[in-house]
């Protein structure tokens, strides 16, 4: 009979570490799908795209050099800062832009 007095105590206990794992599960969910967190993570995303758009770009304007250490082009070539700094420029407005949107829209 001792077994069967322990055996409601043990499901209590059983169903009281659901329900506390349950709740955590909910937190998170609720934590991943709050629209502050999801617009901090794509303002994230883009500005790491950003910056890897970036470093494209100025790989691809870089100066080629000759022997003597001159730019070969004509013109001097694309100084790659200033490409990042537009780049740059040009996050900052859209990210601008898409955040007074939103507000707006409250």
């Amino acid at each position: 009979m001792a077994d069967r007095s322990r055996d409601p105590e043990a499901l209590e206990r059983q169903i009281e570490r659901a329900r506390l794992e349950l709740a955590q599960t909910i937190d998170e969910l609720a934590e991943r799908v709050n629209p502050r967190n999801v617009a901090q993570r794509g303002a994230e995303r883009l500005k790491d795209e950003a910056g890897q758009v970036a470093k494209a770009v100025g790989a691809m304007f870089t100066p080629a050099e000759g022997k003597d250490g001159e730019d070969d082009r004509p013109g001097g070539g694309i100084d790659p800062r200033m490409v990042a700094a537009g780049v740059g420029a040009a996050v900052a407005v859209t990210a601008l832009v898409i955040w007074r949107r939103r507000r707006r829209r409250r």
